[in-house]
């Protein structure tokens, strides 16, 4: 038995698709992508209304998921996740009717709710059954309200809060290292799908992490 103390588990890493992709070239990336790092997640971040192009895009991400033991979760669309087989979905509006969801969809599904900064919606999606909250973005961007998701948010929810907790947007490496000690996955997509080699981008975002 070791006297050290007990070291906290590393936050995972959740991996969010671009906006819009083809999937022929895309997927031989994300699958060299997900070879190469340990990704516990996916989300399939569609951006169109286009069901056959999200089909298609979800059918290309599932079996590559699947094979790797990686959840496959859909922004938005509910009612596609299990129609297309998928592990659930990520909501980016809060709480609204998610008791109703969680008993249509079931208990076994992922249910994720973005929450922006605020610890009450957050609270609130807990409450209503929600697998884990999602807060950011934690970095500056000029998109969005330009309200970010503070440290402090995070080391609350952390020690208070048993429900799984996100950190996403506009992600550094010295951001991935700040909030590791407090969230439980960071999510990770814009950061990387612009860059050249965005493998490589990944581990550089990701190396405080040690993966």
């Amino acid at each position: 038995m070791s006297d050290q103390p007990e070291q906290p588990e590393r936050p995972q890493i959740y991996l969010v698709t671009p906006p819009v992709f083809d999937p022929e070239a895309f997927i031989p990336l994300l699958a060299r992508i997900l070879n190469a790092v340990p990704v516990a997640c996916l989300r399939l971040a569609w951006a169109g209304q286009d069901e056959d192009a999200i089909s298609r895009a979800a059918d290309a991400l599932r079996g590559l998921a699947h094979e790797r033991d990686i959840a496959l979760v859909i922004d938005r669309h509910t009612q596609l996740a299990e129609r297309l087989g998928l592990d659930g979905v990520h909501l980016p509006e809060g709480a609204r009717n998610l008791r109703k969801l969680r008993e249509a969809m079931g208990a076994d599904a992922i249910i994720g709710v973005a929450c922006g900064a605020s610890r009450h919606d957050g609270l609130n999606a807990a409450e209503a059954g929600a697998d884990y909250i999602s807060f950011g973005p934690v970095g500056e961007t000029p998109l969005g309200t330009g309200t970010r998701a503070d440290h402090d948010l995070f080391a609350w929810w952390s020690e208070v809060i048993e429900v799984p907790v996100v950190a996403e947007g506009a992600l550094t490496p010295a951001l991935v290292e700040s909030f590791a000690p407090v969230t439980d996955f960071f999510a990770i997509g814009d950061e990387i799908w612009g860059a050249e080699d965005p493998l490589a981008a990944l581990k550089a975002l990701v190396a405080p992490l040690g993966y």
